[in-house]
């Protein structure tokens, strides 16, 4: 073969494999120096920093911000108090199927390696190569460095140190400390710090009871709280607790059988609005009270704090006000939608508008806004917050029928675009109405210790905090015509003592101002009768004349016995008529004095504080009913439960016993002068409760709104609930008292000596005593 036949040799195929080894060898070169200079950084790093690395001593004696927790007395959380929700639990009180959870996504092999697992840095090194979104490699121990001392930029430098505090933390704790740690300390969204916190959040119960479908759920969570929450997110949620669930197979954490159950377990995830207690003013009282006892770090230090309140009961308490209040608010003229808004032609994007506009009112309870879509005198139809449509007709339009007449005024019309509230009704279905302006309240205690277990201070806390319970000081009216009573059994009066219901006139003369006459409530006057019937029926007369007997000094000392300050109820014939100044609080502790035999106790709301250590740091202990605590004789006590009682069976609030069907009730409707406050105090043995109703700018009520039509409903619907369980016990008679004729008197006072008859002109009553008392009734009387 000539050399011309010869096949050629590639081109240029000598030097291109020499260019390729000698850049094969420069990128090796290269690669070695980035590696050394990695390694030089490295070790200078670890050389200046590890003397340098923060303190870590406090870890061992961890104890994070917690905040204030306020319980009912069965055990229900009323309230948190802070900024941060946290329930630090020691690592053995954490269940072991939460600990698995967590291990088996977030560091599987925690109990394996020590602070740094290479293998998993490795393999996430190789995971990274292959996919286009990288994988961490931070072990529980690194993350808590990253927590506690470490800010969150992603350097070189930053995750050096957080290796050299990982493998630091190592040498010092232990590993369930280090768990421990991470799992009180972990944010895990809507506030809740830690998986004890997290549970109470997203499931409304104790972390010891959740399965292993819950622990897998919140175990999701470290990574992103607001993408994987439950409450907000759940389908992405769900996706990530069947992932962790199988990496809990994969680990052995769970079985088979197990896993599989927990796959097809239905959560049931806890709204982000609960059921409303309705404890916001107990609550909120409690805080007070500590925060001067406390000071400012009352908020951090994991107070557990428990009330006397049940739960059960102040829930009852609650929908029973806002009930009273709402049904009187049906019976008001209407004032008118709370606001109007336009709304689009194209109805694609009305519900766009709809939610923009309710989005700036929010429920109020039962109470919900919705915006009008068409209006008429016969039917209303609105959209709510949710995107559904209701209509409302009939019986449900009837609180706003001057908002739909033809012709009305422009004010309180409503029409398209109009927002009102409406409310669901069982009998009537969707009804219209309105936020109520009256306001109102109802606290209810343990006559026997003075235990509160109910407190309804208003309304809505959200929309008024001003607590009507304890700070509301209001005429008691009529309700207070019991203690003048008191007194005068204490003169000789008897329940059978004749008094005239007869019409009084105090001239200009008398009373140094203007004339005063006096009228009963319902305008009538029926003549002599009994005090018994008196005070059943009201009468106004009678009072007067029996408080004129027994003198108006000598009446403001004797209130004192039952804690009213005589400054608030000056010494006035109007006193007689309840015109001095209570507080519903004030009324239920007076009250308790009958109820419990002539004991005069504080009222008391917190009954334990315990730290976060579990040490108990206050109790409360339970009263002892003996001399030290009576300021009223049992015989008088006595007598005026059996005059009281007659109130609830035959008097003005008869409906009690009649609703109730016990007769072990006693009680007194009040209701003010032009009806500006509505009363009803009332009590059985074991429970005293007292219901007001008023504005909070004192105006009427109505012409035909009165204690028994406003406030002893609400105090029916919550004794029928709180007297459910307990047996009628009607008060004994004392020593020292005896019935004659189905009458019951002092011994002393069973004959001629107790006081048989008070005339209209009897000479021996005392005209007023002074020109302060004469200028005195008429002003007081038009408070």
């Amino acid at each position: 073969m000539s050399k011309a036949s010869e096949p050629l040799p590639p081109l240029s195929s000598a030097p291109r494999a020499r260019t390729w080894r000698r850049t094969a060898l420069q990128l090796l070169v290269a690669g070695l120096c980035l590696l050394l200079a990695g390694l030089v950084t490295g070790a200078l790093v670890i050389v200046t920093a590890y003397p340098n690395l923060p303190d870590i001593s406090g870890l061992s004696q961890y104890r994070p911000h917690q905040p204030l927790r306020i319980w009912s007395a069965d055990g229900k959380l009323l309230a948190e108090f802070g900024e941060e929700r946290r329930q630090y639990l020691p690592i053995d009180q954490i269940p072991k199927v939460m600990q698995d959870a967590v291990l088996a996504i977030e560091d599987a092999r925690f109990y394996e390696h020590g602070g740094v697992d290479y293998l998993g840095v490795l393999r996430a090194g190789l995971a990274n190569l292959q996919e286009s979104r990288s994988q961490g490699a931070s072990t529980i121990t690194m993350q808590v460095a990253r927590n506690f001392y470490l800010s969150t930029e992603k350097t070189l430098a930053r995750k050096l140190y957080e290796i050299l505090l990982a493998l630091r933390i190592e040498s010092e704790l232990s590993k369930r400390k280090i768990l421990e740690i991470y799992m009180n300390q972990i944010f895990l969204g809507h506030r809740a710090y830690g998986f004890a916190a997290a549970s109470e959040v997203y499931f409304g119960k104790p972390l010891h009871q959740i399965s292993a479908a819950e622990a897998a759920m919140l175990a999701g969570l470290p990574k992103a709280p607001s993408a994987y929450n439950p409450i907000t997110n759940p389908k992405r949620a769900r996706i990530r607790q069947q992932y962790i669930l199988d990496r809990m197979l994969e680990n052995r954490f769970l079985t088979a059988a197990a896993h599989a159950q927990a796959k097809a377990e239905t959560l049931k995830i806890r709204s982000s609005q609960p059921a409303q207690v309705g404890a916001d003013y107990a609550a909120e009282a409690a805080r007070q009270l500590l925060l001067s006892r406390y000071g400012e770090d009352l908020y951090s230090r994991g107070l557990n704090v428990t009330l006397s309140v049940r739960a059960d009961e102040q829930a009852v308490a609650y929908k029973a006000l806002r009930k009273g209040l709402m049904d009187y608010e049906r019976r008001q003229f209407y004032r008118g939608p709370e606001a109007h808004a336009d709304l689009p032609a194209d109805p694609k994007l009305v519900d766009v508008r709809v939610a923009e506009v309710l989005s700036e009112h929010p429920p109020n309870g039962e109470l919900l806004a919705a915006v009008v879509l068409e209006a008429g005198p016969r039917k209303v139809v609105a959209a709510l917050q949710n995107g559904d449509s209701i209509t409302v007709t009939g019986e449900g339009l009837k609180p706003v029928a001057s908002g739909l007449a033809e012709g009305g005024n422009p004010k309180v019309q409503i029409r398209r675009g109009s927002v009102v509230r409406v409310q669901a009704d069982t009998k009537l279905g969707w009804v219209l109405t309105q936020l109520p302006e009256v306001e109102g309240a109802l606290v209810a205690l343990d006559p026997r210790t003075g235990a509160i277990r109910a407190m309804v201070g208003g309304f809505d806390f959200a929309k008024n905090k001003f607590n009507h319970v304890t700070q509301a000081w209001r005429q008691p009216g009529s309700s207070f015509k019991p203690f003048i009573y008191s007194a005068a059994l204490e003169r000789g009066f008897t329940p059978a003592t004749v008094v005239n219901d007869a019409p009084l006139f105090f001239d200009a003369g008398t009373t140094g101002s203007q004339p005063w006459e006096p009228k009963n409530y319902d305008g009538t006057f029926e003549g002599p009768m009994t005090l018994r019937r008196a005070l059943a029926k009201s009468k106004n007369m009678v009072s007067i004349r029996v408080l004129r007997a027994v003198g108006a000094r000598e009446a403001q000392e004797w209130i004192g016995r039952f804690g009213f300050p005589a400054a608030k109820h000056p010494a006035y014939l109007t006193m007689a008529l309840g015109a001095g100044s209570v507080t519903p609080l004030q009324m239920a502790e007076a009250y308790a004095v009958f109820a419990n035999g002539g004991h005069l106790l504080p009222s008391s709301l917190i009954q334990k504080v315990v730290d976060d250590q579990g040490r108990v740091l206050f109790s409360n202990p339970v009263p002892v009913l003996d001399d030290g605590t009576r300021t009223l004789d049992a015989r008088n006590a006595f007598l005026m439960s059996s005059l009281l009682q007659e109130v609830t069976r035959s008097g003005t609030a008869a409906r009690a016993q009649g609703t109730l069907k016990r007769p072990d009730l006693y009680g007194k409707t009040g209701t003010t002068n032009d009806s500006m406050d509505a009363w009803f105090a009332g009590y059985q043995p074991e429970l005293v409760t007292v219901v007001w109703v008023g504005y909070d700018q004192p105006r009427k009520l109505g012409s035909r709104e009165t204690g028994g039509g406003l406030a002893l409903p609400i105090w029916i619907d919550f004794m029928q609930f709180a007297l459910r369980s307990t047996a009628v016990a009607e008060i004994p008679p004392p020593e020292g008292v005896v019935q004659i004729n189905g009458e019951w008197f002092f011994d002393e006072y069973a004959g001629p000596q107790g006081v048989s008859r008070i005339e209209n002109d009897d000479p021996n009553l005392p005209p007023p005593a002074n020109a302060e008392e004469k200028k005195g009734i008429l002003d007081l009387f038009k408070q």
